[in-house]
């Protein structure tokens, strides 16, 4: 089974305190789903056409997993608190 990547970027922030409020639910809740933050900050480098965003990696053992958490009431309580504080994109990708 390939483990999926959940990778997430961040167009624009438009309030930092519900980004903080997000991270403080979010970060727990992906942990509980069985999710490891690999990377969280931004690009000390970008190449070609890439932009300076925020950008988030972790790992699942699953797609199933990953979507799990994603759905879950916990993190949908994070995603509740973050309301239009951010604009993001995010997708999961499984791993070769």
């Amino acid at each position: 089974m390939a483990k999926t990547y959940w990778i997430a970027t961040y167009r624009a922030i438009s309030d930092p305190d519900k980004l903080a409020a997000y991270a403080k639910l979010g970060g727990p809740a992906i942990a509980a789903g069985g999710g490891t933050f690999l990377v969280r900050g931004t690009p000390v480098k970008t190449y070609e056409a890439g932009l300076n965003q925020r950008t988030v990696v972790i790992v699942f053992d699953s797609l199933e997993q990953a979507t799990a958490t994603h759905d879950s009431p916990a993190y949908q309580a994070a995603l509740a608190a973050l309301g239009d504080g951010a604009e993001r994109d995010i997708r999961l990708v499984e791993g070769v």
